[in-house]
């Protein structure tokens, strides 16, 4: 049993390692190569029901706990990237409906998410305004019984499949933390375009939205008026800890790689385990990895625990993990040597993959910094 697990955790961690090597394995290079959100890997986390704990209980689901987001994306991010995007996008796109959307927003839009009906995006990162949230330009005005939105988003991750938009935008400028709100926008709307897809270093589900007079009802605002920094904060607060379960998931299947491949190639009339550099570098990626797992484990239990914010321990979780996983990643490629290059190999798609781990959901500079203001705040 893993370290302070309940037996329903430990449980939950078992059969997704499962359903992710019996059932996920065999389709996630394909999945992983294909740019686009993979229907069939959509319909086994459905089918699973994984998928229900990114949604609240009173709306199909299980319940949004950090720690179960955690245990899942490890297991999938260990097999599959994209499958790791699927699930936890479901979580990010609705969370924001979770935390302040009406009744009625969350009886239509919940359920269908849980069930793997809806697909779900959070559109928050415009070209010009990633980290610095309040630079957004994506505007929505009142107008009537609408709203009406006019700007583009970029980075957004299944954009272009989803059927779902949390959309974040400037109502009230000037107006500082109160200057922004968001909006539920359905694909399809007149004056959304959602075609526009990004291609990346690995290839990810994602685009680049643009809203043209795009005219949403009233009854799409989330919330209040001016609580959408607060919605996009506290979603956050939420998922970050989650990236650093992915990352570990990375680094787990980096290090196993890595393992196995030391274990058999032969050099110089002996393995490649038996040299002592090779043998470092595994003792390094161990330690990183129950590190990092220690370090998620503890965020995830403080906000599950009923903390209010989790600011500082979700960034220590955030930095450390991405950061160890990129390393090791790179370590694996290094013990491979030339194999670890050749396309089709498991660590030279994780080489491209882990990289945008330090980048999203704010990069390593902006958890430092973050970390900084805590603890000089303290």
């Amino acid at each position: 049993m893993d370290f302070a697990f309940t037996p329903e955790q430990q449980a939950l961690k078992d059969n997704t390692r499962r359903l992710a090597g019996e059932r996920i394995a065999p389709i996630a290079e394909e999945a992983d190569e294909s740019g686009t959100v993979h229907r069939g890997l959509m319909a086994i986390l459905a089918e699973s029901e994984l998928l229900r704990y990114t949604v609240p209980e009173d709306y199909g689901g299980f319940g949004v706990k950090v720690m179960n987001l955690c245990i899942v994306r490890e297991e999938l991010a260990r097999v599959s990237a994209q499958a790791d995007t699927n699930f936890i996008m479901q979580g990010l796109g609705s969370y924001p409906i979770t935390l302040a959307g009406s009744h009625e927003q969350k009886e239509r839009y919940l359920p269908p998410v849980a069930q793997g009906e809806a697909i779900a995006a959070f559109a928050l990162t415009e070209p010009h305004a990633g980290s610095d949230v309040l630079s957004m330009t994506t505007e929505g005005v009142p107008d009537g019984d609408d709203w009406v939105l006019n700007g583009r988003k970029k980075f957004i991750s299944q954009a272009g499949d989803a059927s779902t938009y949390t959309v974040f935008a400037k109502t009230d400028p000037g107006q500082g933390s109160r200057s922004l709100s968001a909006f539920i926008v359905e694909r399809g709307t007149p004056g959304f375009d959602d075609s526009k897809r990004l291609e990346l270093l690995a290839p990810h589900p994602i685009g680049e939205p643009v809203f043209d007079d795009c005219r949403i009802p009233q009854g799409n605002l989330i919330g209040e008026r001016g609580q959408g920094l607060r919605l996009a904060l506290g979603t956050l607060d939420t998922f970050r800890t989650t990236v650093a379960a992915a990352a570990i998931g990375m680094g787990v299947a980096a290090y196993e790689a890595a393992l196995d491949y030391a274990r058999n190639r032969s050099m110089f009339g002996q393995q490649l385990s038996d040299f002592q550099a090779t043998q470092f570098k595994l003792a390094d990626m161990a330690v990183s990895l129950d590190a990092a797992r220690l370090l998620a484990h503890r965020a995830a239990w403080l906000k599950d625990s009923g903390r209010e914010t989790i600011i500082k321990e979700a960034s220590f979780a955030k930095l450390f993990a991405t950061e160890a996983a990129s390393r090791i990643v790179n370590e694996a490629v290094q013990i491979h040597g030339g194999a670890g290059l050749e396309k089709g190999n498991r660590v030279e798609r994780l080489y491209r993959e882990v990289r945008a781990l330090t980048i999203y959901e704010g990069t390593s500079e902006i958890q430092r910094q973050t970390i900084a203001r805590q603890l000089l705040r303290e």
